[in-house]
């Protein structure tokens, strides 16, 4: 008896058997009543297969699997085994090695060192988000706020009693989801989910693309967190890995005794940087493991979004590689051409079956079209991470603001590409490791001039088009690097100051939420206008957020230097009245309060623009105004 069907195979044979961890992997069953556990794993070049672990004592002699056909899956039933089960499958190689390997498909595994795979059931939790689900299917993300908030949840914050230094799942969503939603944000971006060998690592060396990590509890807490976030209006994403996996011992390298998931040639197989392997994009079955992974991480989990990691990795051949260490495609170009193809079959894949779940590219060269549709040549993500405004933004807030004046072009760049894809604005966790110091680290002055310079960073990114993400621990405007091993510097939210800081994130992103000026147009160039683009001098920057006749238009404007700018006059598209909405040098945010006026009436024109506004700039502040019509 056979749960694979011919049509089954022929699927999977093209690479397009999009529920193939349906069939493949480890499923509680029955056979002639009898309960047990159906095995299938694809090894095709292996001379046996069997399922091993304490049940049989380790003894591959006792439950051998059968090869079905020509298609290179094994596969057999095992009674006795259920839930909790650990196991893991033996192979015999082709040149008499005995290999013992985690399941590719497994749904659940051990946290190290055993890293046996572990028979789990992921049907088990009683969803509540039928309206969110719903609601995500008819909404555009275009025209929606998106902040996010980046989470690694083993060191967002531990415990110190006994059962492990880890918080769970559970415990995670009564901590984390409340002081997420309180700051305003609107998703959550989890690191680390799929398990991965080592503690200390950030999750992107995955040996369990079906396992939610052990460290954090059962496939049924994971969903639980995710259900709690949906109750509390937060969107889940994650981090995803389809651009290289580890050599370890029991996980996809040399899977059957031959290079199956990865290419057999260095050239094209290593990422010597990382130390791991590459997946052959151009072998069908591999493409359909990967493709059916996110599917299954978006349908089993609800899951809203995966950030994809590393794409820049999988679009070139070359890739952090030197002359001579790399093939050329088959036209003798440096692109790698099944990686592209295969991103825009994951892509329009996802977005075929899972409208409104978003699809997010960490790339960081200038490849064409990365958020383009597939249809017209792109390759079909949702978004695409600004590295380029990352790198210009905290080199310019890094300098002294005596000399800002000779780098001004550092924050007004990013704005001649801003709209040639659709961008999301980082301040990641890479930025803030490695002896890159933390963000309020990089802020040069005194004390309070740190601080002053941090809320206007985290302004600057609020009014800039392009949605958002923060790493955890931006709230708390912590002093140290982020360290992977400890908690976050919780205690940190008794001091005055950072309270102040926190408050003002709040606010932004509130800010960010409610005026449909500040995201509905963050893809679209009709929602943005320089209004003082040339101040170098000053170090001042102006410009309108808001599409004219669609959303009321917001006017943000920058001081970049401890000199309030005093009686600045501004140029303005609109008559009437403005009204101020933020004021970053505000005494509850820690900020120096220097007087301002609260509405402001339009002038003559200035500029080249017909009207005009007279408005005092605080030191180290932005201020955004709200156009209230042109009555006054």
């Amino acid at each position: 008896m056979s749960r694979l069907s011919d049509y089954d195979l022929y699927l999977f044979g093209e690479g397009s058997h999009y529920r193939i961890h349906d069939r493949l992997g480890a499923h509680p069953g029955e056979l002639n009543g009898e309960s047990g556990c159906w095995f299938a794993v694809w090894a095709p070049n292996a001379r046996r297969v069997s399922v091993v672990g304490p049940f049989n004592d380790w003894d591959g002699r006792r439950h051998p699997l059968s090869p079905r056909a020509s298609s290179g899956i094994w596969e057999g039933f095992v009674a006795g085994l259920g839930e909790g089960s650990a196991y893991k499958y033996e192979l015999g190689a082709a040149d008499g090695r005995l290999l013992l390997k985690s399941d590719p498909y497994g749904r659940g595994m051990q946290h190290r060192p055993d890293n046996c795979s572990v028979i789990r059931r992921t049907d088990r939790h009683r969803w509540a988000d039928e309206s969110w689900l719903r609601q995500r299917a008819a909404t555009d993300p275009a025209d929606q706020p998106m902040v996010v908030y980046e989470l690694h949840p083993g060191s967002w914050a531990r415990r110190d009693e006994p059962g492990g230094p880890f918080l769970g799942w559970r415990e995670l969503a009564e901590r984390v989801v409340p002081h997420v939603a309180a700051l305003g944000y609107t998703h959550l971006e989890l690191m680390a989910v799929a398990e991965h060998p080592l503690d200390e690592s950030w999750g992107y060396q995955v040996t369990g693309y079906f396992a939610p990590s052990a460290r954090f509890g059962t496939p049924e807490d994971l969903q639980s967190f995710v259900d709690a976030c949906h109750a509390a209006g937060l969107g889940v994403i994650m981090d995803w890995v389809p651009a290289h996996f580890p050599r370890d011992d029991n996980g996809l390298a040399d899977f059957d005794g031959t290079a199956l998931y990865e290419h057999a040639d260095p050239r094209l197989g290593e990422h010597r940087d990382w130390g791991t392997k590459i997946f052959n994009y151009g072998r069908h079955e591999v493409r359909n493991f990967l493709i059916a992974n996110a599917l299954y991480w978006i349908e089993t989990y609800h899951l809203d979004g995966l950030r994809v990691d590393a794409v820049a990795s999988m679009l070139y051949l070359d890739y952090s590689r030197p002359a001579g260490e790399w093939l050329p495609n088959r036209h003798g170009g440096r692109e790698n051409l099944e990686a592209i193809e295969f991103l825009r079959q994951c892509n329009a894949t996802i977005a075929r079956y899972h409208p409104g779940v978003l699809t997010i590219a960490e790339e960081s060269t200038a490849f064409p079209g990365v958020t383009h549709p597939v249809e017209h040549g792109g390759l079909g993500f949702g978004v695409k991470w600004n590295m380029g405004w990352m790198n210009d933004t905290l080199r310019y807030f890094a300098l002294d603001p005596i000399h800002r004046a000779w780098e001004h072009h550092l924050l007004t760049f990013s704005l001649a590409y801003a709209f040639s894809e659709r961008f999301m604005l980082p301040l990641s966790h890479d930025e803030v490791v490695h002896g890159k110091r933390s963000l309020l680290g990089k802020m040069p002055g005194d004390d309070w001039q740190r601080f002053a310079n941090l809320r206007l960073l985290f302004a600057w990114m609020t009014a800039h088009p392009g949605k958002k993400l923060q790493f955890m621990g931006s709230e708390l405007a912590q002093e140290g690097e982020w360290q992977v091993g400890q908690s976050l510097d919780w205690d940190l939210l008794e001091d005055p100051r950072r309270l102040g800081f926190n408050r003002c994130l709040a606010d932004l992103n509130g800010l960010y939420r409610s005026q449909p000026a500040l995201h509905a147009s963050d893809w679209d160039p009709q929602g943005f206008r320089w209004l003082e683009v040339d101040n170098a001098a000053e170090s001042i920057f102006a410009f309108r957020r808001g599409r004219p006749g669609r959303e009321p238009e917001v006017i943000c404007l920058f001081n970049a230097t401890p000199v309030p700018r005093v009686d600045c006059l501004i140029g303005v598209e609109r008559p009437g009245g403005y009204v101020c909405l933020h004021d970053g040098d505000a005494a509850c945010y820690g900020g120096s309060d220097h007087p301002l006026a609260e509405r402001l009436q339009a002038g003559g024109g200035h500029g080249g623009l017909p009207h005009s506004i007279r408005v005092t700039l605080p030191p180290l502040a932005a201020l955004f105004y709200l156009h209230a019509g042109e009555g006054g």
